[in-house]
Protein backbone atom coordinates (compact mmCIF):
# COMPACT_ATOMS: atom_id res chain seq x y z
CA UNK A 1 0.00 0.00 0.00
CA UNK A 2 1.09 3.58 -0.36
CA UNK A 3 2.87 5.08 2.49
CA UNK A 4 1.73 8.08 4.29
CA UNK A 5 4.57 10.18 2.69
CA UNK A 6 3.73 9.31 -0.75
CA UNK A 7 0.04 9.89 0.51
CA UNK A 8 1.05 13.66 1.72
CA UNK A 9 2.74 14.00 -1.87
CA UNK A 10 -0.28 12.69 -3.95
CA UNK A 11 -2.79 15.39 -1.81
CA UNK A 12 -0.28 18.13 -2.49
CA UNK A 13 0.30 17.16 -6.06
CA UNK A 14 -3.22 17.20 -7.31
CA UNK A 15 -4.14 20.40 -5.15
CA UNK A 16 -4.50 22.22 -8.41
CA UNK A 17 -8.40 22.35 -8.26
CA UNK A 18 -7.89 24.73 -5.19
CA UNK A 19 -7.28 28.12 -4.31
CA UNK A 20 -3.75 29.59 -5.25
CA UNK A 21 -1.03 27.69 -3.91
CA UNK A 22 2.00 29.67 -1.91
CA UNK A 23 5.18 30.02 -3.52
CA UNK A 24 7.48 27.53 -2.93
CA UNK A 25 10.99 27.66 -3.62
CA UNK A 26 11.20 24.94 -6.17
CA UNK A 27 8.74 26.50 -8.30
CA UNK A 28 5.02 27.59 -7.46
CA UNK A 29 2.05 26.01 -9.11
CA UNK A 30 0.17 28.96 -11.21
CA UNK A 31 -3.29 28.22 -11.75
CA UNK A 32 -2.39 24.50 -11.76
CA UNK A 33 0.78 24.35 -13.49
CA UNK A 34 4.38 24.71 -12.17
CA UNK A 35 6.06 27.53 -13.23
CA UNK A 36 9.82 25.92 -13.36
CA UNK A 37 11.62 25.02 -16.45
CA UNK A 38 9.88 23.58 -19.16
CA UNK A 39 11.74 19.53 -18.72
CA UNK A 40 11.51 16.75 -21.56
CA UNK A 41 10.27 13.39 -19.67
CA UNK A 42 10.75 10.29 -21.80
CA UNK A 43 8.06 7.40 -21.13
CA UNK A 44 9.19 4.04 -22.21
CA UNK A 45 6.72 1.09 -21.59
CA UNK A 46 6.68 -2.57 -23.07
CA UNK A 47 2.67 -1.70 -23.93
CA UNK A 48 1.47 -3.81 -26.66
CA UNK A 49 -0.66 -2.12 -29.08
CA UNK A 50 -4.38 -1.78 -28.17
CA UNK A 51 -3.72 -2.70 -24.42
CA UNK A 52 -6.10 -0.61 -22.53
CA UNK A 53 -4.19 -0.77 -19.40
CA UNK A 54 -1.60 1.33 -21.06
CA UNK A 55 -4.01 4.31 -21.93
CA UNK A 56 -4.47 4.39 -17.59
CA UNK A 57 -0.94 4.59 -17.31
CA UNK A 58 -0.04 7.29 -19.82
CA UNK A 59 -3.33 9.48 -18.94
CA UNK A 60 -1.69 8.92 -15.39
CA UNK A 61 1.95 10.24 -16.71
CA UNK A 62 0.27 12.68 -18.87
CA UNK A 63 -1.97 14.57 -16.02
CA UNK A 64 1.63 15.22 -13.67
CA UNK A 65 3.13 16.71 -17.09
CA UNK A 66 0.39 19.19 -17.50
CA UNK A 67 0.86 19.97 -14.05
CA UNK A 68 4.38 19.72 -13.75
CA UNK A 69 5.19 21.98 -16.64
CA UNK A 70 6.89 18.84 -18.27
CA UNK A 71 6.91 17.77 -22.28
CA UNK A 72 6.56 14.52 -21.80
CA UNK A 73 7.30 12.18 -24.59
CA UNK A 74 5.89 8.40 -24.93
CA UNK A 75 6.85 5.56 -26.24
CA UNK A 76 6.71 1.77 -26.25
CA UNK A 77 7.80 -1.60 -27.72
CA UNK A 78 6.63 -4.92 -26.44
CA UNK A 79 10.44 -6.19 -27.88
CA UNK A 80 12.60 -6.05 -25.19
CA UNK A 81 15.52 -5.28 -27.70
CA UNK A 82 13.39 -2.91 -29.42
CA UNK A 83 11.94 -1.30 -25.98
CA UNK A 84 16.24 -0.48 -25.32
CA UNK A 85 16.74 1.20 -28.25
CA UNK A 86 14.36 3.62 -27.38
CA UNK A 87 16.03 3.93 -24.37
CA UNK A 88 19.08 5.01 -25.83
CA UNK A 89 17.07 7.69 -28.07
CA UNK A 90 15.98 8.97 -25.64
CA UNK A 91 19.71 9.52 -24.06
CA UNK A 92 20.81 10.70 -27.26
CA UNK A 93 18.32 13.37 -27.46
CA UNK A 94 19.57 14.30 -23.69
CA UNK A 95 16.13 13.93 -22.13
CA UNK A 96 15.50 15.46 -18.83
CA UNK A 97 14.46 12.15 -17.07
CA UNK A 98 13.43 8.54 -18.38
CA UNK A 99 10.56 6.76 -16.80
CA UNK A 100 10.97 3.03 -17.93
CA UNK A 101 9.35 -0.47 -17.39
CA UNK A 102 11.46 -3.62 -16.84
CA UNK A 103 9.50 -6.29 -17.78
CA UNK A 104 12.78 -7.48 -19.85
CA UNK A 105 15.19 -6.96 -17.45
CA UNK A 106 17.98 -8.40 -19.12
CA UNK A 107 17.17 -6.86 -22.12
CA UNK A 108 16.96 -3.35 -20.65
CA UNK A 109 20.03 -3.52 -18.43
CA UNK A 110 22.75 -1.78 -20.42
CA UNK A 111 20.83 1.25 -22.10
CA UNK A 112 18.95 1.76 -18.28
CA UNK A 113 22.50 1.73 -16.83
CA UNK A 114 24.39 4.09 -19.72
CA UNK A 115 21.62 6.68 -18.77
CA UNK A 116 21.89 6.28 -15.15
CA UNK A 117 25.97 6.80 -15.52
CA UNK A 118 25.40 9.74 -18.33
CA UNK A 119 23.70 11.50 -15.35
CA UNK A 120 19.68 11.43 -16.40
CA UNK A 121 17.75 10.46 -13.38
CA UNK A 122 15.79 7.03 -13.97
CA UNK A 123 12.73 5.89 -12.29
CA UNK A 124 10.97 2.82 -13.41
CA UNK A 125 7.47 1.65 -12.90
CA UNK A 126 5.25 -1.81 -13.37
CA UNK A 127 7.55 -3.97 -14.08
CA UNK A 128 11.15 -4.99 -12.51
CA UNK A 129 10.78 -4.96 -9.26
CA UNK A 130 13.93 -7.25 -8.61
CA UNK A 131 15.99 -5.62 -10.81
CA UNK A 132 15.26 -2.12 -10.37
CA UNK A 133 17.92 -1.56 -7.88
CA UNK A 134 20.56 -3.33 -9.47
CA UNK A 135 20.55 -0.82 -12.03
CA UNK A 136 20.78 2.29 -10.26
CA UNK A 137 17.61 3.29 -11.03
CA UNK A 138 16.39 5.91 -7.70
CA UNK A 139 12.70 4.32 -7.54
CA UNK A 140 9.96 1.89 -8.28
CA UNK A 141 6.12 2.64 -8.55
CA UNK A 142 3.92 -0.40 -8.98
CA UNK A 143 3.00 -3.64 -7.26
CA UNK A 144 5.23 -6.53 -6.14
CA UNK A 145 3.38 -9.34 -8.94
CA UNK A 146 4.57 -12.14 -6.74
CA UNK A 147 2.70 -10.82 -3.45
CA UNK A 148 -0.21 -9.97 -5.44
CA UNK A 149 -0.29 -13.27 -7.13
CA UNK A 150 -0.23 -15.08 -3.81
CA UNK A 151 -3.36 -12.83 -2.57
CA UNK A 152 -4.80 -14.07 -6.62
CA UNK A 153 -4.60 -17.47 -4.61
CA UNK A 154 -5.63 -16.66 -1.17
CA UNK A 155 -8.39 -15.15 -2.44
CA UNK A 156 -8.99 -18.14 -5.02
CA UNK A 157 -9.00 -20.70 -1.60
CA UNK A 158 -11.40 -18.32 0.13
CA UNK A 159 -13.88 -18.73 -2.55
CA UNK A 160 -13.84 -22.46 -2.59
CA UNK A 161 -11.89 -22.60 -6.20
CA UNK A 162 -11.06 -26.23 -6.91
CA UNK A 163 -8.62 -25.14 -10.07
CA UNK A 164 -7.28 -22.48 -11.40
CA UNK A 165 -6.25 -21.62 -15.18
CA UNK A 166 -3.58 -18.95 -15.21
CA UNK A 167 -3.12 -17.56 -18.67
CA UNK A 168 0.04 -15.53 -19.61
CA UNK A 169 -0.09 -13.37 -22.81
CA UNK A 170 3.46 -12.67 -23.16
CA UNK A 171 6.24 -15.00 -22.67
CA UNK A 172 9.42 -14.11 -21.09
CA UNK A 173 7.61 -11.32 -18.88
CA UNK A 174 8.86 -11.44 -15.66
CA UNK A 175 6.20 -9.64 -13.96
CA UNK A 176 3.15 -11.77 -15.47
CA UNK A 177 5.13 -14.92 -14.74
CA UNK A 178 5.48 -13.81 -11.08
CA UNK A 179 1.78 -13.31 -10.78
CA UNK A 180 1.05 -16.72 -11.87
CA UNK A 181 3.61 -18.34 -9.40
CA UNK A 182 2.44 -16.52 -6.80
CA UNK A 183 -0.92 -18.08 -7.53
CA UNK A 184 0.01 -21.49 -7.32
CA UNK A 185 2.51 -20.52 -4.33
CA UNK A 186 -1.15 -20.23 -2.36
CA UNK A 187 -3.48 -22.02 -4.44
CA UNK A 188 -1.31 -25.07 -5.60
CA UNK A 189 -3.43 -26.42 -7.93
CA UNK A 190 -3.33 -23.69 -10.82
CA UNK A 191 -1.74 -24.67 -14.14
CA UNK A 192 -0.24 -21.84 -16.58
CA UNK A 193 -1.29 -21.42 -20.13
CA UNK A 194 0.38 -19.46 -23.08
CA UNK A 195 -1.33 -17.49 -25.85
CA UNK A 196 -0.40 -14.66 -28.06
CA UNK A 197 -1.61 -11.81 -26.31
CA UNK A 198 -1.69 -9.64 -29.34
CA UNK A 199 -3.75 -12.41 -31.48
CA UNK A 200 -7.46 -11.99 -29.26
CA UNK A 201 -9.19 -14.68 -31.42
CA UNK A 202 -6.39 -16.92 -31.15
CA UNK A 203 -6.60 -16.48 -26.93
CA UNK A 204 -10.26 -16.75 -27.11
CA UNK A 205 -9.62 -20.34 -28.71
CA UNK A 206 -7.17 -21.43 -26.54
CA UNK A 207 -8.63 -20.67 -23.57
CA UNK A 208 -12.05 -22.40 -24.89
CA UNK A 209 -9.92 -25.30 -26.11
CA UNK A 210 -8.53 -25.76 -22.45
CA UNK A 211 -11.83 -25.91 -20.82
CA UNK A 212 -13.44 -28.14 -22.96
CA UNK A 213 -10.15 -30.57 -22.41
CA UNK A 214 -10.57 -30.28 -18.63
CA UNK A 215 -13.45 -29.62 -17.34
CA UNK A 216 -12.55 -29.77 -13.56
CA UNK A 217 -11.17 -25.85 -14.05
CA UNK A 218 -13.50 -23.83 -12.28
CA UNK A 219 -11.64 -20.54 -12.40
CA UNK A 220 -10.07 -18.94 -15.24
CA UNK A 221 -7.28 -16.07 -13.80
CA UNK A 222 -6.31 -13.69 -16.44
CA UNK A 223 -3.40 -11.25 -15.63
CA UNK A 224 -4.79 -8.18 -18.20
CA UNK A 225 -8.73 -6.94 -18.36
CA UNK A 226 -8.73 -7.25 -22.41
CA UNK A 227 -8.20 -11.02 -21.47
CA UNK A 228 -10.73 -11.54 -19.15
CA UNK A 229 -13.35 -10.25 -21.15
CA UNK A 230 -12.51 -12.60 -23.57
CA UNK A 231 -12.37 -15.31 -21.75
CA UNK A 232 -15.66 -14.14 -20.44
CA UNK A 233 -16.41 -15.61 -24.03
CA UNK A 234 -14.17 -18.86 -24.03
CA UNK A 235 -16.45 -19.77 -20.99
CA UNK A 236 -19.29 -19.32 -22.95
CA UNK A 237 -18.10 -21.08 -25.99
CA UNK A 238 -17.04 -24.54 -23.93
CA UNK A 239 -19.92 -24.47 -21.97
CA UNK A 240 -18.31 -24.14 -18.82
CA UNK A 241 -19.24 -23.55 -15.42
CA UNK A 242 -15.63 -22.01 -14.93
CA UNK A 243 -15.53 -18.17 -13.39
CA UNK A 244 -13.50 -15.48 -14.48
CA UNK A 245 -11.44 -13.57 -11.86
CA UNK A 246 -8.09 -11.40 -13.14
CA UNK A 247 -5.63 -8.50 -12.99
CA UNK A 248 -5.83 -5.15 -13.59
CA UNK A 249 -9.01 -3.14 -14.86
CA UNK A 250 -10.39 -1.09 -17.70
CA UNK A 251 -13.99 0.60 -18.08
CA UNK A 252 -15.42 -2.63 -19.59
CA UNK A 253 -13.98 -4.93 -17.00
CA UNK A 254 -15.64 -2.98 -14.09
CA UNK A 255 -18.82 -3.09 -16.18
CA UNK A 256 -18.54 -6.84 -16.44
CA UNK A 257 -17.77 -7.11 -11.99
CA UNK A 258 -20.83 -4.92 -11.86
CA UNK A 259 -23.29 -7.21 -13.78
CA UNK A 260 -21.35 -10.60 -12.24
CA UNK A 261 -19.24 -11.53 -15.56
CA UNK A 262 -16.12 -11.33 -14.03
CA UNK A 263 -15.81 -12.13 -10.23
CA UNK A 264 -13.21 -10.06 -9.41
CA UNK A 265 -9.70 -8.02 -9.73
CA UNK A 266 -6.52 -7.32 -8.77
CA UNK A 267 -6.07 -3.20 -8.50
CA UNK A 268 -2.83 -2.53 -9.05
CA UNK A 269 -3.75 1.44 -9.85
CA UNK A 270 -1.75 2.20 -13.35
CA UNK A 271 -3.59 5.57 -13.36
CA UNK A 272 -1.38 6.25 -10.30
CA UNK A 273 2.26 4.36 -11.35
CA UNK A 274 2.47 7.06 -14.63
CA UNK A 275 1.44 9.95 -12.32
CA UNK A 276 3.89 8.94 -9.60
CA UNK A 277 6.55 8.30 -11.99
CA UNK A 278 6.63 11.43 -13.85
CA UNK A 279 6.20 13.49 -10.49
CA UNK A 280 8.85 11.97 -8.73
CA UNK A 281 11.15 12.98 -11.80
CA UNK A 282 9.73 16.49 -11.74
CA UNK A 283 10.68 16.38 -8.05
CA UNK A 284 14.04 15.08 -8.16
CA UNK A 285 14.74 17.75 -10.70
CA UNK A 286 13.56 20.76 -9.21
CA UNK A 287 13.99 20.14 -5.52
CA UNK A 288 16.16 16.98 -5.55
CA UNK A 289 13.60 14.96 -3.84
CA UNK A 290 13.54 10.70 -3.77
CA UNK A 291 10.54 8.76 -2.67
CA UNK A 292 10.57 5.65 -1.49
CA UNK A 293 13.99 5.53 0.75
CA UNK A 294 15.22 3.15 -1.61
CA UNK A 295 12.09 0.75 -1.46
CA UNK A 296 9.27 -0.05 -3.89
CA UNK A 297 6.86 2.69 -3.48
CA UNK A 298 3.44 -0.37 -3.79
CA UNK A 299 0.40 0.64 -5.42
CA UNK A 300 -1.17 -2.42 -5.35
CA UNK A 301 -2.48 -5.26 -4.85
CA UNK A 302 -6.23 -4.47 -3.91
CA UNK A 303 -9.14 -5.94 -4.81
CA UNK A 304 -12.54 -4.76 -6.74
CA UNK A 305 -15.34 -7.06 -6.51
CA UNK A 306 -19.27 -6.46 -6.22
CA UNK A 307 -18.69 -4.78 -2.66
CA UNK A 308 -16.74 -1.81 -3.38
CA UNK A 309 -17.31 -1.66 -7.70
CA UNK A 310 -19.05 1.70 -7.69
CA UNK A 311 -16.40 3.43 -5.91
CA UNK A 312 -14.36 2.41 -8.61
CA UNK A 313 -17.16 2.75 -10.95
CA UNK A 314 -16.88 6.60 -11.95
CA UNK A 315 -13.46 7.14 -11.79
CA UNK A 316 -13.48 4.15 -14.56
CA UNK A 317 -16.13 5.70 -16.48
CA UNK A 318 -13.82 8.71 -16.83
CA UNK A 319 -10.78 6.11 -18.07
CA UNK A 320 -8.60 6.52 -15.32
CA UNK A 321 -9.54 3.42 -13.28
Amino acid sequence: MVTGTLAALVLAACSSSGGKQPAQASGAAQAGVADTPRMTIALITHAPPGDTFWDLVRKGAEAAAKKDNVDLQFQSDPDGANQANLVQSAIDKKVDGIAVTLAKPDAMKANVEKAVQGGIPVVALNGGIEDWKAMGVQGYFGQDEKIAGEAAGERLKTDGAKKALCVIQEQGHVGLEARCDGAKATFPDTEKIYVTGTDMPSVQAAITSKLQQDPAIDRVLTLGAPFALTAVKSVKDASSSAKVVTFDTNKDLVTAIKNGEVEWAVDQQPYLQGYLAVDSLWLYKVNGNTIGGGQATLTGPAFIDKTNVANVEKFAANGTR
